[in-house]
């Protein structure tokens, strides 16, 4: 099997009334780890900065424009891998990533006002508050990620 390397930017997205934005991916369109809740966020493109993809990314998965809002670098990163069907070609490959993250804050609305447009692919997407965070299942190191943040409790 082919690897391919990928840098992913993905955002821990805040609302004004403290509850956390996940997806979980379709893998016929190219999605990793389509069982498990993820970060809305993607693949690093030619000639992209980190947070120029970032704003590209959650704007096409969710269908949210982050520019008015700080973007907060997290100095956390970390690796994975996934088998991934590539969209263009259908071709199975694993996919060996680095994972850049970054918070962002919507403060001037809750969750239930923020309109949310799936496309790309992410299949479903919530807000979660931070007693459901531990209960869901996570993408390898997800788990691990938020206990260094101190989101959900070390056991």
């Amino acid at each position: 099997m082919r690897h391919i390397h990928r840098t992913i930017v993905s955002a821990l997205i805040f609302s004004k009334d403290d509850k956390l934005l996940m997806g979980r991916k379709d893998p016929t369109k190219g999605g990793v780890y389509p069982d498990c809740w993820h970060l809305p966020g993607g693949g690093v493109g030619d000639n992209e900065s980190l947070e120029g993809t970032l704003i590209r990314e959650i704007n096409e998965e969710v269908g949210i424009d982050i520019t008015p809002y700080s973007v907060i670098p997290i100095h956390y990163i970390d690796t994975g891998t996934s088998e991934k069907i590539l969209k263009d070609t259908g071709e199975k490959v694993l996919c060996i990533m680095e994972f850049n993250r970054f918070k962002v804050f919507i403060d001037d609305k809750i969750a239930d006002d923020i309109k949310l447009k799936l496309n790309d692919d992410l299949i479903e997407a919530r807000w979660f508050s931070m007693d459901e965070l531990p209960l869901l299942k996570h993408i390898p190191g997800g788990r691990e990620f938020f206990q260094k943040l101190g989101y959900i409790p070390k056991k």
